[in-house]
């Protein structure tokens, strides 16, 4: 070969060979709101995490703070659950309000600094009446997930506002799922208080994150411009929309949190005794429905984006009442767990909708209000569900519990088709 050819050749290979080389150290950079949803899910995952480790043993840990009755235990337990939604409910508002003037990011840095204290001191309490004050206090730092929410809605294209809510939710679906059996092995390993410690350690690690990891492009808005409630919402271009998508998240959680308090004991008595896989297959029909909503709850999502949201809430309300109501009928636990399967289905096409519809036609410079109002209302249905449950276990039975939140489904599905009749056959923002 020519030697001038055979260098030139050679030179071509070895240039060819830098630029492939430079190429797979070029990292390929993500949007920023994409980058944010990364972070974001993390932390929804932990705060998920965080919160159900210890719920499946708060009551056992109740126990060993004292000498209770049964009713007592029952009441301080009680208690103890519902005291956290309580004043989220009422407090959640104001820390939509200062969201809006300080912006989301900073919320999120509260809530899970809050939290990460919060929850690691209750791994330090001698008595019932301490456990109690914190569970307020873990109520005074809620948010996480609601900023999280508003701060992707503002920072998301509105097109791919579904998709990326939907994928966002999972994140909560999927630390909630996995939290009960992580704390289960921590408890039994090292003790209850010991998960306490954990829990506030990964909710330190999500403020870190927060921190240094998600970027907000954020106006301020002052305080003294804020409007008061009564004028926020007349001067909402759609506020039939807003306050309908409130109620509806209010008896979401309702039914879906009614079934709660008689899970286990509904598949005790389909198993027909009392036996040492009890635990396992209450344990397995409790997380059934949150495997399904992780697989849908994206999909369902991207396919409102394109067809409308409006449309994939509605459908989810239709299935709702075709899944809800044959539950109190199953003989059964297989049964009982393909419905609750197609029950997770149900849930990935209905929060993530609302929360889709809250973003698509609320103004950015109040999404941390409108978000925080529709966190009051989740928290609302949380207290009011499980007491709801309990009633009508009590005075119909298990299956009762079941009718009843077929009927607030339905309930449901004429509310929401009431609150947007004004999009059919438009298309949405």
């Amino acid at each position: 070969m020519n030697p001038v050819l055979a260098s030139i050749c050679l030179n071509t290979l070895r240039e060819r060979r830098d630029v492939v080389a430079k190429t797979k150290r070029i990292k390929v950079k993500l949007p920023e709101w994409q980058q944010n949803l990364h972070v974001l899910w993390f932390g929804n995952f932990m705060a998920g995490v965080g919160f159900s480790m210890i719920t499946p043993f708060m009551s056992l840990y109740i126990d060993s703070l004292g000498k209770f009755s049964r009713v007592q235990l029952n009441l301080w337990s009680g208690i103890t659950f519902s005291s956290t939604f309580l004043v989220t409910a009422l407090i959640s508002p104001m820390w939509g309000r200062l969201a809006d003037a300080k912006g989301r990011k900073l919320m999120l840095m509260r809530a899970s600094l809050g939290m990460a204290v919060v929850i690691a001191l209750m791994g330090l309490v001698t008595n019932v009446y301490q456990l109690v004050a914190l569970r307020f206090l873990q109520g005074v730092f809620s948010g996480y997930i609601s900023n999280a929410n508003a701060l992707i809605a503002t920072e998301a294209p509105i097109e791919r506002s579904g998709q990326a809510l939907g994928t966002l939710t999972t994140g909560n679906v999927t630390g909630t799922l996995l939290g009960p059996l992580l704390g289960g092995i921590v408890a039994t390993a090292f003790g209850y208080r010991f998960t306490f410690f954990i829990t506030g350690s990964l909710l330190f690690l999500v403020f870190l994150l927060t921190v240094f990891k998600v970027h907000e492009h954020f106006t301020p808005i002052a305080r003294s411009e804020q409007k008061p409630i009564k004028e926020l919402f007349t001067s909402l271009e759609h506020p039939q929309i807003i306050i309908g998508m409130f109620v509806t998240t209010l008896i979401i959680q309702a039914s879906n949190n009614s079934i709660n308090p008689v899970l286990s004991l509904y598949v005790r008595q389909l198993m027909g005794h009392s036996s040492g896989s009890l635990n396992i297959a209450s344990g397995i029909i409790a997380s059934i429905p949150g495997i399904a909503t992780l697989i849908a709850a994206p999909r369902f999502g991207a396919l409102g984006d394109r067809i409308g949201t409006h449309k994939i809430l509605f459908f989810g309300l239709l299935l709702g009442l075709l899944v809800y109501w044959p539950q109190a009928f199953v003989q059964n636990i297989w049964q009982l767990g393909a419905l609750r399967f197609l029950v997770g289905i149900v849930d990935a096409a209905l929060l993530p909708q609302v929360q889709t519809l809250l973003a698509k036609y609320a103004p950015h410079e109040i999404t941390g209000r409108i978000f925080s109002y529709n966190q009051s209302f989740q928290a609302t249905g949380n207290v009011v569900g499980p007491m709801l449950g309990s009633f009508v276990s009590g005075s119909f039975g298990y299956s009762g519990v079941f009718i009843s939140s077929t009927l607030l489904v339905m309930i449901n599905l004429i509310w929401v088709r009431f609150s947007t009749r004004e999009l059919t056959g438009k298309k949405e923002n």
